[in-house]
């Protein structure tokens, strides 16, 4: 989709700061990030939002990349979070489905 902000970094026509890629899946850090380590994991494929989604693999990819990537950068055993978004209410602001991986620090409950 030539008007989505991630396809348009899956194409390589916007930059980010790229820590993984596979034939499914894009992972890059966030440039807003709200902790030590944050990062995006995204499909590669355009999903709207989580209730367009209809592929149990794709999304059990995302979490299965998330936790490798926490593993290989340090802070898997101390912990981290895992957050998807969905719509407007859920704080969604770019429509093409990711999962946040966030850790580096404690992280407090509830979430905003």
């Amino acid at each position: 989709m030539s008007d989505c902000l991630f396809c348009n970094i899956i194409a390589g026509e916007i930059p980010a700061n790229k820590i993984f890629e596979d034939e499914w899946v894009y992972a890059f850090y966030d440039i807003s990030a709200q902790a030590p380590h944050h990062f995006l994991v995204i499909p590669k494929q355009h999903i709207a939002t989580l209730n367009e989604a209809t592929d149990a693999a794709l999304i059990g990819k995302l979490t299965l990349t998330a936790s490798k990537l926490a593993k290989q950068i340090g802070f898997a055993e101390a912990g981290y979070r895992v957050v998807m978004n969905c719509n407007e209410n859920g704080g969604q602001t770019v429509y093409h489905i990711h999962l946040h991986c966030l850790g580096g620090r404690a992280l407090s409950w509830p979430p905003g």
